[in-house]
């Protein structure tokens, strides 16, 4: 009885990092910060609804900030206190206070152009999110899914030349997904039929899908890139009348194609994950194989389709790299990005909701070193990459730190 009680506290670690980190807010960005006004531009000027911008001064909103990030740093105290665990949507709303001190400390005597930061971040995540929400889909079955990146990056090189060669862009969506698919066909057959060490295939799967575009794109795509590697971008789909609403219009209803799926994807598959029985299956299926084979679910057939569909998934983020962003591909343009994918599978705690805010923060880090460096030139860039990362870490260690994985994850069930 002891021992459980030991698992289930909670600690002290979440209100010890608030506190540290408001601390460091209201000094740096309050008491020390920088001086002058900085104005929060909630419309853009082609928007139909025009709201003033709202002005505040940047020491001033540094020290509010730090005062609201210490004082829900006593909440969560508080709540600790009681062996009651800091709620995720307080930390979201925490990390969104803190980001705002710091966009008034960077634009100190300049504007915020909300809308196009909000928007660039969410354009940019998107290929980090459907990793993400891949990643979740197989690991909530019980496989280790490593391939991520090069699930990504056959999605992006497979959209890229076949909307080049088709000139359609949704036959590119299909081979981006049909092709990842089939890349997490054989993660899955390895992992499930050959009971493989899941991590060994999935860095296997990744040097190979490296090894074979690099060799297309040196042999092929640079040799005719305007009849194989330049399929432009989708077009931008605005939504009447909800993208005129100041803000969220232009961010969540004025987007691409591969934006809206992302949108829709996410609280999808919360709904089937938490409140369907097919979803209660498959978390089935991670925690417990022996239990859910012993009432009759089929955990390899689970695993392998829940694995398949998490691949095709994958490929479509790495469509919105391609088709939904840059227009062309470019040689491991991933860039690692399937690994922050994995990364934010871990921060969200295979949660598809959690794991889309992080995915956020990590968009958010790309946008804001570009801005900043305009905005803020004296700047050093490096501090700027490096927030998101540290916060990352800091999240990581003071709020998610116990978090645990499916039971079953990485373990190999052979039925009998």
């Amino acid at each position: 009885m002891n021992e459980i009680l030991k698992a289930e506290k909670v600690g002290f670690k979440a209100p010890i990092v608030m506190g540290f980190l408001g601390a460091v807010v209201i000094v740096f960005f309050g008491f020390l910060g920088r001086e002058g006004s900085v104005d929060f531009e909630i419309s853009r000027r082609q928007d139909v609804i025009q709201v003033p911008a709202l002005p505040v001064d940047s020491s001033l909103l540094g020290i509010i900030a730090g005062l609201l990030m210490l004082g829900t740093a006593g909440f969560a105290l508080m709540r600790s206190m009681r062996n009651q665990r800091t709620p995720m949507w307080l930390s979201a709303l925490y990390g969104l206070v803190g980001v705002t001190a710091l966009l008034g400390w960077i634009a100190a005597g300049k504007s915020v152009p909300l809308a196009f930061i909000i928007g660039t971040a969410l354009v940019l995540a998107v290929p980090i999110m459907l990793g993400a929400m891949g990643g979740i889909m197989s690991e909530r079955s019980g496989v280790t899914n490593i391939a991520i990146e090069g699930q990504l990056l056959t999605g992006a090189f497979m959209a890229a030349v076949v909307s080049t060669i088709s000139g359609n862009f949704y036959l590119g969506i299909f081979a981006a997904m049909f092709t990842s698919s089939l890349l997490s066909v054989i993660l899955a057959v390895f992992a499930i039929k050959y009971l493989a060490q899941q991590i060994i295939v999935g860095v296997v799967l990744n040097v190979l899908v490296i090894g074979i575009t690099n060799f297309l794109y040196q042999q092929w795509l640079t040799q005719d890139a305007q009849n194989v590697n330049f399929p432009g971008t989708l077009d931008i789909i605005r939504i009447p009348f909800l993208s005129d609403i100041p803000l969220l219009g232009p961010v969540l209803f004025e987007n691409r194609l591969t934006v809206f799926a992302a949108l829709i994807i996410v609280p999808a598959l919360w709904y089937v994950l938490f409140k369907t029985k097919l979803g209660l299956r498959v978390r089935a299926v991670g925690e417990n194989p022996l239990a859910a084979d012993t009432v009759g679910i089929n955990v390899g057939r689970t695993r392998f389709w829940w694995v398949t569909l998490g691949g095709a998934i994958a490929g479509l983020g790495g469509a919105a790299l391609t088709i939904g962003d840059t227009g062309a591909f470019g040689r491991e343009m991933s860039g690692g990005l399937g690994f922050i994918a994995l990364a934010v599978v871990i921060l969200g705690r295979w949660h598809p909701i959690y794991a889309a805010l992080a995915a956020l923060l990590f968009g958010f880090s790309i946008i804001l070193r570009v801005w900043a460096n305009q905005v803020s030139p004296g700047i050093p860039t490096e501090f700027i990459t490096m927030v998101p990362y540290v916060v990352t870490i800091i999240a990581v260690v003071g709020f998610v730190g116990k978090s645990m994985p499916p039971k079953g994850l990485a373990i190999p069930y052979e039925k009998g």
